[in-house]
């Protein structure tokens, strides 16, 4: 497996089908079927949960008890709904309680490269900061959050400060990005990611090696921050 000849020992994985079909619950099934056949215990499937969607709370169910899913990855961008819908704050509060790690994808494509026609901007993640007060037990990673991590947009900074929010780093670009994402949030929330197969890897790997991190603060960003979130020591 590619990922594996380039060093890593574990992915956690998504599905791109699960943007624009309906039929979530399929979606997820074919992903951990996927993810057992070609990478069992390497291949860790975040499966996706539409809350606009009817009977979610039975996807979420099935993600968790039927196919040992670690956490979901939410799309609103795509699904069609922002971070003030009702139905995100149960979703959430039923992911808290369930253990679950819950990632919302903040963007999938720079809005540069869409199809004029065919845009999908990017997730505000502004209310966030009436939510997370409430949900000190869920464990939330922003991903793909770019400049959202560094804005100084509206509640940007309450979110920064949060503990239990984390950032990956498929998408903060620009010389210096790292250093500044981790100065601006801690060592402690920054994961790595790829955004691989859509990003070149290679792409994130020289984001860590060229920020002249610690070497304690390097193994944060590449393996312990996640660990922690999976709740292994």
């Amino acid at each position: 497996m590619r990922l594996q000849k380039k060093g890593v020992t574990q992915a956690w994985t998504g599905s791109f089908e699960a943007l624009l079909c309906r039929d979530v619950s399929g979606v997820n099934t074919r992903l951990a079927a996927a993810c057992r056949k070609h990478g069992a215990n390497f291949l860790i499937p975040f499966g996706c949960v539409n809350p606009m969607l009817p009977d979610w709370e039975e996807d979420l169910r099935r993600c968790h008890e039927e196919h040992r899913m670690a956490g979901i990855r939410l799309y609103p961008n795509y699904h069609g709904y922002s971070l003030e819908e009702p139905a995100l704050a149960r979703l959430l509060s039923l992911a808290a309680s369930r253990n679950m790690i819950v990632q919302i994808a903040l963007s999938m494509e720079d809005t540069r490269t869409q199809f004029p026609l065919m845009l999908v901007p990017p997730v505000n993640p502004g209310p966030l900061v009436q939510l997370l007060p409430q949900l000190p037990h869920l464990k939330m990673v922003l991903l793909n959050a770019g400049n959202w991590a560094r804005d100084d947009a509206p509640g940007m900074q309450e979110i920064r400060n949060t503990s239990n929010v984390y950032f990956d780093i498929a998408m903060d670009e620009g010389v210096g990005g790292l250093n500044r994402l981790i100065a601006a949030t801690s060592p402690a929330r920054v994961v790595f990611g790829s955004h691989y197969p859509f990003f070149y890897f290679e792409s994130a790997l020289l984001k860590v090696r060229s920020a002249d991190l610690s070497r304690d603060q390097e193994q944060a960003v590449y393996e312990r921050n996640a660990r922690l979130l999976l709740g292994i020591s």
